[in-house]
């Protein structure tokens, strides 16, 4: 393995630490040298991620914050909910780009300290009186944290070798998303402690960890001098079938995962106003279902390493529908408990999924690409699309609680939705890549 000190042709605004020689396939390899370095990435990796998260979902727990005194009803903090989603969403493909153009290193340092925009902003400018156009901006700017995830996912595939891509994507992806449950529990902590006239604390605390961050990437992380001729992997992605078969299942299981993420707390307090009827009894819930399902993305990815992703992926969805379907039957009895059942094992359900449909990514190139390293262009191009759309899921799960709240006064038409979705998921996994079939992809 070379490691390249000085700057290279082309390289972009940083040319330290560029890795030349990059073979995780071989064992000698990967042994002596490439499993520590890769390992080393990773943490450095899921620590910027994790940020990144925490930044992405701040709006989550600062529409708690929200009282009477910033004039926001329930359907305007719903949309405050929404277009950090939309923004993250948007631009997890040009972050996906950026790894190939700027290299793994670089852009993590870079996208780390552009957490520090909606940070610091939130911490200046958030207080009672202040316009709801003050607040959207606010809150679209918190979506920078949602690009994050894209492209340390890329970076990452390409840093492993096949065998254990499962493992160390539901590693890093786990320890990302666990984000959206800390910054919870951090508004939960200014809750008990500051009260609810102080939500620009949360921000505030998470501004010298962005610098942690950022530090952390330019000191410990490497760039793979091999990305940088995947300029035109995003195209060849865009026009294979499976590409969109895949996204398609992503809004089902991370579109799920972030979207509920999102709601959860909201959602408690619009349809259960008397069991919470104040913040912080919401946010000593909120934190629950994101930290569980966070923290088993890491199995969702080790059991299809062993299963298969395909068969974890299918099982998943079928298990989302009764979830769902306990979510509904829930509301119209009136059962927290219940209700509280329910969104849980969605929560851990979509953690699972979202571990075993970026799993079958890298299955379905090395089945189809005619090298391993073709396989692992595209495959990591198709994080980045697939990333992308199934962030948007976020975004229309909370339209449609959105609209089912205005429409109905409960969640219920937004939970008949998701149990038709799931259903779909599950419908097209077993046509794709389980029904016996000549043109069946093996291994997936």
């Amino acid at each position: 393995m070379t490691i390249i000190e000085q700057r290279l042709p082309g390289a972009g605004p940083a040319g330290r630490r560029w890795i030349t020689d990059w073979h995780p396939e071989d064992q000698g390899f990967w042994e002596e040298t490439g499993a520590k370095v890769a390992r080393r990435n990773l943490a450095f990796s899921i620590f910027s991620e994790h940020i990144g998260f925490s930044v992405w979902s701040l709006w989550s727990v600062l529409v708690l914050f929200l009282g009477p005194a910033y004039h926001v009803d329930p359907a305007g903090k719903f949309l405050l909910t929404t277009v950090p989603t939309a923004l993250g969403a948007a631009l997890r493909l040009p972050y996906t780009f950026a790894i190939a153009r700027f290299g793994g290193r670089n852009w993590t340092m870079i996208s780390a300290a552009l957490l520090l925009v909606p940070a610091v902003s939130v911490a200046v400018l958030l207080r009672p009186g202040v316009s709801f156009t003050t607040l959207l901006v606010l809150a679209a700017v918190a979506g920078v944290g949602g690009g994050n995830f894209a492209s340390s996912m890329a970076n990452i595939n390409a840093f492993y070798p096949q065998r254990l891509k499962g493992w160390a994507l539901g590693i890093n992806a786990g320890g990302g998303n666990i984000g959206v449950a800390v910054v919870q529990l951090v508004g939960l902590a200014v809750l008990a402690t500051a009260g609810k006239d102080h939500p620009r604390l949360v921000a505030g605390i998470y501004v010298p960890l962005i610098v942690l961050a950022a530090l952390g990437a330019a000191l410990r992380m490497d760039n793979l001098a091999g990305m940088r001729n995947d300029k035109r992997a995003m195209r060849d992605v865009m026009r294979d079938p499976h590409s969109w078969i895949m996204s398609l299942l992503y809004v089902g299981t991370f579109g799920s995962f972030i979207g509920f993420g999102f709601a959860f707390g909201q959602v408690l307090q619009v349809q259960f106003k008397t069991d919470f009827d104040t913040p912080i009894k919401a946010a000593y819930l909120t934190f629950l279902g994101p930290l569980l399902g966070s923290l088993i993305r890491p199995v969702g990815g080790w059991a299809a390493d062993r299963l298969g992703g395909a068969k974890v992926t299918f099982w998943t969805f079928v298990a989302m529908g009764i979830g769902a379907a306990i979510v509904l039957t829930a509301s119209a009895e009136r059962s927290l408990p219940l209700f509280l059942t329910g969104f849980v094992l969605l929560f851990v359900l979509s953690g699972v999924g979202n571990g075993s449909t970026y799993k079958m990514i890298p299955a379905i190139f090395r089945a189809k690409a005619p090298t391993q390293d073709e396989a692992r262009r595209l495959s990591s191009a198709l994080i980045g699309v697939a990333g992308a759309i199934g962030a948007f899921g976020g975004v229309l799960v909370n339209l449609a609680f959105r609209q089912s709240f205005l429409t109905y006064k409960t969640g219920d038409g937004a939970y008949v939705a998701f149990i038709a979705y799931y259903v779909l998921c599950a419908a097209v996994t077993f046509l794709v890549y389980l029904r016996r079939s000549p043109r069946r992809l093996p291994g997936v």
